[in-house]
């Protein structure tokens, strides 16, 4: 991987490329009599994009939402893995889990629409804002310099994501192709470790879907930031994912290579609807 030298890393991991920066471990999710995720279990390596792939209703959505900590699932463990040893996330708030790390952006684009492009990605920022409120009021000393290496990191989000020529206009003024990739700038100024992206290419069009492509592997090869990816276009996952691993009905049915996956008999069952089991939340 080659990434390129920023003055604030956009990746705040500092693991070395290939070791296990997110494990989930038997992961058991239920809701009332659904049984959104049975025994899901994953490694995710530092630098890698890995996508996480299956049929609606398969559990996707439910297991990042379990990394991000807005579920609580009755069983299992994940553990985010930093340079000073590993972290346990369940039980932990979801504010807590994004500060150790883990960014999220979601099916529905969730930007505040009243407010311009910079102005959403600041807000990016909040987590890592610190100073008192009265030099804070006052804008001086520590509060300037921190405000302007907020706008620093931004503008290179900016720089990044080719969001020049909309800096200053209202997200809610915004094609959707660009409200889409201000959401990925969003959660890519928070300096994430890792960065869990919910079909960030929904209802895209095809050239849509090529640019967002090509900004998920920048964020990648060039930020460093690892990327864990539900997607639903196949063309798009077997292109850009370096693993893919694959739910059925809150189960998981395979996981390698995107070719190991592509040829995997059970993945082929499940998305021609042949694979039997009992419904899941997505």
């Amino acid at each position: 991987m080659i990434t390129r030298e920023y003055r604030f890393p956009l990746n705040s991991s500092t693991l070395p490329p290939g070791r296990p920066l997110l494990e989930v471990d038997d992961l058991g999710l239920r809701f009332g009599g659904v049984q959104a995720l049975a025994g899901v279990s994953l490694q995710v390596r530092q630098g890698e994009i890995h996508a996480v792939i299956g049929p609606n209703g398969a559990g996707k959505s439910s297991l990042l939402n379990c990394v991000s900590g807005l579920y609580r699932p009755q069983r299992g463990r994940i553990t985010l893995h930093a340079a000073d040893g590993p972290v346990r996330l369940l039980g932990r708030a979801p504010h807590r889990i994004a500060r150790l790390g883990v960014a999220r952006s979601f099916q529905n684009i969730e930007l505040f629409r009243h407010l311009t492009v910079l102005e959403n990605l600041l807000l990016g920022r909040h987590h890592r804002m610190s100073t008192a409120l009265l030099p804070a009021l006052l804008w001086y000393g520590p509060a300037r310099r921190q405000e302007i290496a907020h706008r620093e990191l931004v503008e290179e989000v900016i720089d990044l994501l080719e969001l020049q020529a909309v800096r200053h206009r209202l997200v809610a003024s915004l094609a959707y192709g660009y409200a889409k990739r201000v959401e990925l700038g969003r959660a890519l100024c928070l300096q994430p470790a890792i960065l869990l992206l919910d079909e960030p290419m929904a209802g895209m069009n095809t050239e849509e879907k090529e640019d967002m492509a090509r900004y998920v592997l920048d964020v990648n090869e060039l930020a460093g930031v690892t990327v864990v990816l539900i997607e639903h276009d196949m063309d798009v996952v077997m292109d850009i994912s370096h693993r893919v691993t694959v739910l059925d009905f809150g189960r998981l049915i395979a996981s390698g290579t995107p070719e190991q996956v592509r040829d995997d008999p059970a993945v082929i069952d499940a998305y021609l609807g042949e694979a039997s089991g009992a419904g899941a939340s997505t």
